[in-house]
């Protein structure tokens, strides 16, 4: 068995699910898949993936409790690694060769999309993202915000530092950074269909992100800064 999984969570994507399912299958990982509560075709698709693993969620539970529980499983069936990808069709599942190149103890590779000219609410919020991280992190990510990111499972800090909704992905990064975990960025393409679904809510997201932003700062100073002080002084 191959120590790395592919994890998909969706929420109504059927429109793109089944092209991203065949695809990330097609670079030989296994694949866990959990249905975050969608009301649409997305359960008859996935009962013709009967080598799929599928985590249903009865209700939409958000991104964050999507990847909670996938990883909770992932480790349970003994896989030390973790690709994420979205459903939605923005990422390209022929980059992950690109995310396992990098593949290494304490390391988590972060799919790098160049988003600029795509003139969306959701490129203000990553620049954002991006400044902040750098604030707190002391390191500096051309894309905090991306879906795409090779997990060390057993490495991470505890999922309880993820929350539900769309920005456990920012937390869980910067609590790694905190960490010492090795963050390494890999260029990847980016591919925005016209059937996608994206539940990015500009406002109410933007103002999510905010309030983690806010939280991170007391965060930061309390926890982050020493704990990256203190690992500077032991080098």
């Amino acid at each position: 068995m191959t120590d790395t999984v592919a994890v998909i969570p969706t929420y109504n994507n059927a429109r793109t699910l089944e092209d991203v399912l065949k695809r990330t299958l097609s670079q030989g990982l296994d694949l866990i898949v959990v249905n975050d509560g969608s009301t649409d075709a997305t359960p008859f698709i996935l009962v013709r993936y009967p080598s799929v693993k599928v985590i249903t969620h009865k209700r939409n539970r958000g991104k964050g409790a999507a990847l909670k529980s996938a990883f909770i499983l992932a480790r349970k069936m003994g896989y030390a690694y973790a690709v994420t990808i979205d459903a939605d069709g923005q990422h390209y599942p022929e980059d992950i060769p690109l995310l396992l190149a990098q593949k290494g103890e304490r390391t988590l590779v972060v799919g790098s999309r160049d988003t600029r000219g795509k003139g969306s609410g959701a490129t203000f919020a990553n620049k954002l993202s991006n400044g902040t991280f750098a604030l707190y992190s002391g390191i500096s990510l051309p894309d905090t915000q991306t879906g795409f990111r090779l997990y060390p499972l057993n490495d991470l800090p505890s999922l309880s530092v993820m929350s539900a909704r769309y920005e456990a992905e920012l937390s869980l990064l910067l609590f790694s950074a905190w960490k010492g975990l090795r963050l390494v960025p890999v260029p990847v393409q980016v591919n925005y269909p016209e059937d996608r679904v994206s539940h990015f809510r500009p406002v109410r997201d933007f103002m999510r992100i905010t309030a983690l932003n806010t939280a991170g700062l007391f965060l930061a100073l309390f926890y982050g800064w020493p704990r990256i002080l203190l690992r500077t002084l032991r080098q």
